[in-house]
């Protein structure tokens, strides 16, 4: 009986989830971008080389890297000439090409929302104008840097949020600049929103399956990174983007995994990760994802608080950050916890 009192309480708490009355109200359902780059029809059909190019469908981020290591440098040039989408976000393709690619690709279109985007200087991993855009951007010398950091963000980003001025905090590019401003030289930061993410706080950032998609791209993500020489990541998760971490986490290859304001990360506790990253996690007492129940039943919600005592993850104060997005604002406890992760000098 006692069973199943319980059960009728995790069910309505995960209603709520839903309904609004936790905080989660309403949002548009979205459909996740996934598979292969846009023109990857194109590239599979280019005989020039006198071999078949890698299926971005199939190939391995190892095998990509493999492939890309055996061009000349004019070989190279003109795969990126003629295929600048799919150059620009296969993963394993050495990651001067995919800038050089990208910039191209960005130059080329007539999207307002793309404009800032193209600015010279700009190191753009990734660029993909599908649905509502995703984009990863390099803050630091990748190439040089002994430690590198991945910023995951939640909810309502896209191509045309990425870095607006509006909230800087809660973006990626303004996450990502923050972090790589607080560390030392040696580092380099990438801002990913690289996955769909939900629109407002409904059906799609109460259930899993925009994370589980975007989970699968963040783990190519890094073995592309991996692929191309890089260090292993230090991950930051925020939000939902804690939801696509917790999914990822044991193929990731993360050194440390660390989620602020996190409604849970679809793991009983850090054993149910299966990861050897060290697991941190970071809420302010005035960040509202503290009215979200933790409860994942029948697909709604995402389970346990990475906060709480009983999930074993590392605190990270908090106590200077305001709100949902206060976690990288400059000054705060949070901020050098998080740059103290990513430089390893607590590991």
């Amino acid at each position: 009986m006692r069973r199943f009192a319980r059960t009728l309480a995790a069910v309505a708490l995960a209603t709520t989830v839903v309904t609004g009355t936790a905080g989660w109200a309403s949002g548009n359902t979205q459909r996740a971008v996934t598979g292969p780059p846009p023109g990857s029809a194109e590239w599979r059909a280019d005989g020039t080389l006198g071999r078949p190019l890698p299926d971005p469908g199939r190939a391995t981020a190892a095998h990509v890297g493999r492939f890309f290591a055996g061009l000349s440098a004019e070989q190279r040039q003109a795969l990126l000439e003629r295929h600048p989408s799919v150059v620009g976000n296969l993963d394993g393709v050495p990651l001067e090409l995919r800038y050089r690619a990208n910039a191209r690709a960005l130059r080329a279109s007539t999207d307002p929302r793309y404009a800032g985007l193209a600015a010279s200087g700009r190191q753009i991993l990734a660029f993909d104008p599908r649905g509502r855009g995703q984009v990863a951007e390099v803050f630091g010398d990748l190439r040089a840097a002994r430690h590198v950091s991945v910023v995951v963000p939640g909810s309502d980003i896209d191509a045309g949020t990425f870095d607006r001025r509006r909230d800087v905090y809660g973006t990626p590019a303004g996450m990502a600049r923050s972090l790589y401003a607080e560390t030392g030289p040696g580092n380099a930061v990438i801002a990913w929103a690289g996955y769909t993410t939900p629109v407002g706080l409904g059906l799609d950032a109460a259930t899993g399956g925009l994370a589980e998609a975007g989970a699968e791209r963040l783990t190519r993500f890094t073995a592309g990174l991996a692929a191309d020489g890089l260090p292993a990541p230090a991950v930051f998760c925020h939000s939902y983007g804690s939801v696509v971490c917790g999914l990822a986490a044991s193929g990731l290859g993360a050194t440390d995994l660390v989620v602020l304001g996190s409604p849970g990360m679809r793991a009983d506790d850090v054993a149910d990760l299966h990861t050897g990253a060290r697991v941190w996690a970071a809420k302010d007492d005035t960040d509202w994802i503290d009215d979200v129940p933790h409860v994942e039943v029948a697909g709604l919600g995402h389970g346990a608080d990475p906060a709480g005592e009983d999930f074993g993850a590392l605190r990270v104060p908090a106590k200077d950050a305001e709100g949902h997005t206060g976690y990288f604002a400059p000054g705060t406890d949070s901020l050098r916890a998080f740059a103290a992760v990513a430089e390893g000098v607590s590991r």
